[in-house]
């Protein structure tokens, strides 16, 4: 079984050598790492370059079109990987065996398509500040709400294919969208330990534009929803809506 794993980054030197070293540094050695940079003007590109020199591994590109869903695809269409992962460049694998339990889990349930799992959120500094573990999965609690940890799933790459890759007219909730897209298939397979650590700073595009994701989150649901949305998911939108909105400063 051979990963493909995917980072995308644009002025990202802050985390980013982190990020390729806990890719690099897996035990599973079987493994291609494709680095999509767009067009960065910080010291991204010489980091990415100096890992390639020491490590064949290491491929890189430059993708001059906007958007993350599109710098995505740009790593989809290089990839040869059996399993393919996204890991952002704020982000890092939790510990040096993630790869190893992946493939376990693909091993014991052979014909799943998707496996997912737990993961961690840290500070700025790289310190634990909770865990989250894998969420109890079912296609109506996904419809409800995005209970997949972007960082800590690995897709097969067949099925990426099939599927088209990340919708590029989403800016937010693509990966979302994506989910929904590949439950329609099947279920993921859970791995119980936490796969990934989910970096919490003031620069995550996560944090910044939290209310225009979840407005677009709702699109999507719109999107999957065979019949009008119900009076209770609006309900529920506009509740979390409200909720956010209190959260922020001013």
């Amino acid at each position: 079984m051979t990963f493909s794993i995917v980072t995308i980054c644009l002025n990202a030197e802050r985390y980013l050598a982190e990020a390729m070293d806990s890719v690099l540094s897996q035990d599973w050695q079987d493994l291609e790492y494709l680095l999509v940079d767009g067009g960065s003007g910080d010291r991204s590109g010489e980091i990415i370059q100096g890992f390639a020199e020491q490590d064949r591994r290491v491929k890189y590109a430059v993708e001059a079109e906007p958007g993350i869903a599109r710098a995505m695809n740009c790593g989809l269409m290089m990839a040869q990987g059996d399993i393919i992962a996204f890991l952002h460049a704020d982000d890092r694998y939790a510990g040096a065996s993630v790869l190893t339990k992946v493939s376990e889990t693909f091993s014991e349930c052979p014909e799943a398509l998707w496996v997912t799992g737990g993961m961690k959120e840290i500070d700025a500094h790289g310190e634990f500040l909770r865990e989250l573990p894998a969420r109890r999965f079912a296609s109506s609690r996904l419809l409800r709400n995005n209970i997949i940890y972007h960082p800590a799933t690995f897709v097969k790459r067949s099925v990426m294919a099939e599927l088209g890759g990340f919708d590029e007219s989403l800016r937010f909730a693509m990966d979302y969208d994506l989910w929904l897209r590949l439950s329609a298939l099947g279920h993921p397979a859970q791995c119980r330990d936490c796969l990934a650590d989910f970096r919490v700073h003031d620069g995550s595009l996560s944090s910044v534009e939290r209310i225009k994701t979840l407005e677009e989150e709702y699109l999507v649901r719109q999107r999957h929803t065979t019949n009008s949305p119900s009076r209770w998911l609006h309900a529920l939108y506009q509740w979390l809506r409200l909720s956010l909105e209190k959260e922020r400063p001013g």
